[in-house]
């Protein structure tokens, strides 16, 4: 008898979205889409506009790509994509412009959404409520680690070291500036300010002196209604990539450094849009070093309770590694530093990108 072909598993890459990381979210998929194995996986394209509207989309990578230094956008083509609103089915229902309708059958979600309205939790929720399966992190983690305040907290309880930090809500800024300045002078300068929830550093500043404060503060406060301002930390800035477990412990990757131009920062022009950085796959570190970091990274992903993938961001210095940020949906470019460290570690873009869609089909939340 003639051996049938199991079919594909149908995956939606979900991607773009209405956070500022819009772009970078496109780039990302089109990354994904170039590297999936098309004989096991049929791909559903379904991009999200800035304003919120969710389509379906090309699922050529070239149309995804950065080119020039030109960023990609989800264009409004008309369709539209309604999620079931119950566990009971797993077809996606499209909208088209001419007003046919036509259902999709989908096996698991691949969100690629970077900040707002996509890493924090809430197409998590979404996911949840259609009972989808889906790639990466729940929505109480999610949202955890997006919230940089709520994140140094839970990290600190764990017994991981963190950076100092103050926190300021837009209604203290807008209150009594004087007093806020006060109240972060304390850490000595210079300074970081960074919105609580925002990705990609957009929003973030160095603040050398007190008079570059309120420029930087009110630039953070276009990101978010809650701001952190954070002291230099003096060290190397490591970051070590995490992927959940098939038997539930966390596996890490070799880590990687950040190399950045003097008295500089990495921020999103230096990640996406090139700079005076260099990302250096294993970071140049001791055994003890790297044991350590990737001992670091895996208790970080276990409490927040992650699930998926998470990039943990450490400073390494004199006296050991603080960590920084926990970033569950990392940048995922195939030049970003998440896939770079994997594949330092054995593992290439392409196997890793099966080995999320298969953790995610799996997923008990």
């Amino acid at each position: 008898m003639p051996t049938i072909a199991p079919a594909p598993t149908t995956v939606a890459v979900l991607f773009g979205g209405r956070s500022s990381e819009h772009e970078i979210s496109c780039v990302t998929a089109g990354g994904i889409m170039d590297v999936v194995d098309r004989s096991a996986y049929a791909v559903v394209p379904i991009g999200i506009t800035k304003d919120g509207a969710f389509t379906l989309q090309s699922d050529d990578p070239a149309q995804w790509a950065l080119r020039d230094g030109a960023l990609p956008v989800v264009p409004d083509n008309g369709t539209r994509v309604a999620f079931p609103t119950s566990p009971a089915t797993n077809e996606l229902v499209i909208s088209h412009p001419d007003g046919a309708v036509t259902t999709i059958a989908v096996d698991v979600v691949f969100p690629i959404l970077h900040g707002p309205f996509g890493e924090d939790g809430t197409v998590q929720g979404l996911l949840e409520v259609a009972g989808l399966p889906y790639v990466g992190d729940g929505v109480l983690a999610s949202a955890l680690a997006m919230d940089k305040h709520t994140a140094k907290a839970v990290l600190e309880h764990a017994g991981l070291r963190v950076a100092p930090w103050t926190t300021v809500l837009r209604r203290q800024w807008t209150a009594d500036p004087d007093a806020v300045a006060d109240s972060v002078a304390v850490h000595g300068w210079p300074l970081f300010v960074k919105p609580a929830r925002a990705g990609s550093s957009m929003g973030v500043s160095r603040v050398d002196e007190p008079a570059e404060l309120a420029a930087a503060m009110d630039l953070a406060f276009e990101h978010d209604a809650k701001v952190i301002v954070e002291p230099r930390v003096v060290g190397r800035e490591v970051e070590v990539a995490v992927l959940e477990g098939r038997d539930g412990v966390p596996r890490t990757s070799l880590p990687g450094e950040i190399v950045v131009a003097e008295d500089g920062f990495y921020d999103f022009a230096s990640k996406y849009l090139g700079g005076d950085e260099a990302l250096l796959c294993p970071a140049p570190l001791t055994d003890d070093e790297t044991a350590a970091i990737r001992s670091v990274g895996a208790r970080a992903f276990e409490a927040i309770g992650g699930a998926g993938l998470a990039r943990v961001d450490c400073f390494l210095t004199d006296d050991g590694f603080v960590v920084n940020e926990v970033n569950t949906m990392p940048g995922f470019t195939p030049l970003s530093m998440y896939p770079r460290c994997w594949a330092a570690s054995g593992v290439s873009y392409g196997e890793l990108v099966t080995e999320l869609i298969e953790l995610g089909r799996v997923a008990v939340r």
